[in-house]
């Protein structure tokens, strides 16, 4: 196996005059499973495609393996790039059987060798005993898993894999990104998978790597990315937040939650963002110090009530989290200690 699954330098793409991906340079390592992370229109299915070949590239390099695949003289069609390509729609062929399906992209000398990869592959993601049956009678997530064993037979240098749960529903999507993950990492090849939902990310990735407006913003390990985001759009990515602003004086910034230290980096006057996740916010008994507020509304939300909170001079509610134990019924009145651990302050100069 190589070292490098997916090397691409200095990549640009615009679609007419309006740019799309800006300036990226992205690396997966072997066994690496990288996430390309942001919302709608970011630009991370671009990436995929120029990765895949699908999208011509219009300027810098792309490495797949040990071979460049695209760059100013050289376009590699998107069959001869060793590339598993696994998509929203799984783009399976109605009229083929699930063997045949798995079998259509493989390239061995002879058909028996073929169909032997292609049953290696179905059982590799447990469904070997479905390889007659065809697309239309399978469930949604076993259709997934025919799609990730057609991309894995052909044993490519890298898998990319665009939005690929984004159909399912629920339950039955944390059943599949598991399997997926599990065949994934038993297959140990480098793999960049798109998402626009955090928690996935979170789940499946070795790294994030965060896009906003065709740039990437951050990339680091899900602990990294979580603990120590890099801008305001990080921190607002990864869960709900509270904003409030205010002026840096003495090392400090002054809120309506109290008195918080900024750390290093923040000029003296430099007016500052403030958030809060709501994991962050600590309900207590009022009495004990900390800021009073009264408890405006609460609604369960799986494991943990969400909590609005009306706190004095906040035009906005806050919002908390809580164990549903734990939760005060509306209109009582709490306190509010934070952690810190969980309160990031930036520059407010409206960049990204």
């Amino acid at each position: 196996m190589t070292q490098v699954g997916l090397r691409m330098e200095g990549v640009c793409h615009a679609y007419g005059r309006h740019p799309v991906v800006a300036d990226l340079s992205l690396e997966v390592g072997a066994g690496e499973i990288v996430c390309l992370l942001g919302p709608s229109g970011c630009g991370k299915s671009t990436v995929l495609r120029i990765a895949a070949g699908i999208e011509p590239l219009q300027q810098g390099r792309v490495i797949i393996g040990d071979r460049v695949v695209a760059d100013e003289r050289t376009a590699i069609s998107p069959e001869g790039r060793r590339a598993g390509l696994v998509f929203q729609d799984y783009a399976l062929f109605p009229h083929l059987s699930v063997l045949d399906n798995v079998v259509f992209g493989i390239r061995a000398p002879s058909p028996e060798e073929r169909y032997a990869i292609a049953r290696g592959a179905l059982g590799q993601v447990g469904l070997a005993a479905q390889a007659q049956a065809y697309p239309h009678t399978l469930s949604g997530g076993e259709q997934q898993r025919v799609a990730l064993a057609r991309a894995l037979a052909p044993r490519p240098d890298v898998m990319l894999l665009d939005e690929p749960f984004a159909s399912l529903d629920g339950r039955l999507r944390d059943l599949v990104r598991d399997d997926t993950l599990a065949v994934l990492r038993a297959a140990g090849t480098p793999t960049v998978l798109v998402t626009h939902d955090p928690d996935e990310a979170m789940l499946l990735a070795d790294r994030i790597a965060v896009m906003c407006a065709g740039r990437l913003i951050q990339v680091g390990t899900p602990s990294v990315i979580y603990h120590q985001p890099a801008t305001s759009f990080v921190a607002s990515l990864l869960s709900e937040i509270n904003g409030l602003q205010g002026v840096i004086k003495n090392g400090h910034v002054n809120t309506e939650l109290g008195r918080l230290a900024t750390g290093d980096g923040l000029a003296e006057g430099r007016v500052v963002e403030v958030l809060i996740r709501p994991v962050a916010i600590r309900l207590e008994a009022p009495g004990q110090g900390g800021i009073e507020a009264r408890v405006r509304e609460s609604r369960m939300i799986g494991p943990h009530s969400r909590i609005e909170l009306e706190v004095a001079n906040l035009a906005v509610p806050l919002i908390a989290r809580a164990a549903p134990a734990a939760t005060p019924p509306s209109g009582a009145v709490v306190a509010i200690a934070l952690d810190p651990h969980q309160v990031f302050i930036f520059a407010n100069d409206g960049l990204d």
